[in-house]
């Protein structure tokens, strides 16, 4: 029996298997590592079945055969559950993360950015699991999603004051601003963490997202014109009017399929840009009704400056592609030109708001100066085409 052992354990010691065999299946690797019990030694019967009895040889060689099969199955496991964690691996990194050049015709939008993108994810899980990934969209991402909830919670904090703190127009009126950066800042962020989904879920938050940016202007006309011409109910209105039709007209334009081609991309940012510039005329009418030195102290003017400088120094940096461009492959994952402008938007919604609050504070110093809530349709008409 000691001899038997020994020949069985070098069998099973030196008898080995190619890596590189992946034609032999399990049965086949069984029978080149343990030949079974066809070489155990033929063992008398007893023709009385109750009487029949093993000898000790025999189960000592059939344990040693079911010890030897037990080690196989270990042993078969072990490239098993290496290859489940190595696709599990793959899954988790290689998965999210290819060049440019692998990407479908829906997802190419900047050729500036080589690698770190997101192949397509026909599932809303997977894509919003990959915000806590790291990928071309990340910074994207949460640039928005952050200024998202900042405002979030200033609408909750103005909303839930009393009204003997905040007046209920105050509150309407910053209410709308708040709204409209939060659904601009809100849709941003599903566009980006979506965008890869399918073509027909990226254009539809496509369009979403440009649509945010419309309301978001809109919204931050109606506190300044409120707030502005206070005292000018006529000019007030009208200006209030051309904001929202314009506005509209940008949302029409939104909902075309091809505004959202990559061509598009500096007529996107002109059209945005312009609508924005027409700020700039009840600015200056401000200015000549009111003087300079109020305009730019009490009136805020300044900071109307400062959010117009960034919302275009952000919309250029993005129709022209820069930094990527200048230098392709270095900015794939951070400071890329959409990243830029993400936060140039944020910081001027913050900046417009602080400029909000000063103006605020100077209409609350100079008390009511409207003999009537609402002047007659006709006083309004004739101040408006005066």
């Amino acid at each position: 029996m000691d001899d038997s052992y020994k020949k069985l354990k070098d069998k099973l010691l030196s008898d080995t298997i190619p890596l590189s065999d992946r034609d032999s299946n399990e049965q086949t690797i069984r029978q080149r590592l343990l030949p079974r019990r066809r070489s155990e030694p033929s063992l008398a019967v007893d023709p009385e079945p109750n009487n029949y009895q093993r000898s000790p040889y025999h189960l000592s060689y059939s344990n040693l055969y079911d010890q030897a099969d037990d080690l196989i199955d270990t042993v078969l496991e072990v490239p098993t559950k290496c290859v489940e964690q190595a696709r599990e691996v793959g899954k988790r990194v290689v998965q999210y993360v290819v060049d440019h050049s692998h990407l479908p015709h829906w997802l190419l939008d900047n050729e500036f950015l080589i690698s770190g993108h997101r192949p397509p994810m026909p599932s809303f899980k997977e894509c919003f699991a990959s915000i806590f990934r790291l990928h071309t969209e990340t910074v994207n991402i949460w640039t928005h999603l952050l200024g998202t909830l900042f405002f979030i919670i200033m609408a909750i904090y103005y909303i839930s004051r009393p009204s003997s703190e905040v007046h209920i127009e105050k509150k309407l009126t910053f209410g709308a601003f708040f709204l409209g950066a939060i659904l601009c800042l809100s849709f941003s962020t599903l566009y980006h963490t979506l965008y890869c989904h399918s073509p027909k879920i990226s254009k539809f938050f496509n369009k979403l997202d440009y649509c945010g940016i419309s309301i978001l202007i809109i919204a931050s006309f109606i506190p300044w014109l409120y707030y502005g011409f206070y005292c000018e109910f006529g000019t007030k209105v009208a200006y209030l009017l051309i904001t929202i039709l314009l506005g509209t007209g940008c949302i029409i334009v939104s909902m075309w399929d091809k505004f959202a081609a990559p061509e598009y991309r500096t007529c996107r940012a002109l059209l945005f840009i312009a609508f924005g510039l027409f700020g700039f005329i009840p600015t200056c009418h401000y200015v000549l009704l009111f003087g300079f030195k109020h305009a730019f102290t009490t009136g805020a003017a300044q900071w109307l400056v400062v959010m117009a400088v960034l919302y275009i120094s952000g919309a250029s940096l993005y129709a022209a592609r820069i930094p990527e461009r200048l230098a392709p492959g270095y900015f794939d994952i951070w400071f890329q030109s959409h990243q830029i402008f993400h936060v140039f938007v944020v910081a001027a919604a913050c900046v417009h708001y602080y400029g909000l609050c000063i103006l605020s504070l100077h209409q609350s110093s100079i008390g009511d100066c409207r003999k009537n809530t609402i002047p007659p349709f006709t006083s309004v008409f004739n101040s408006i085409f005066d």
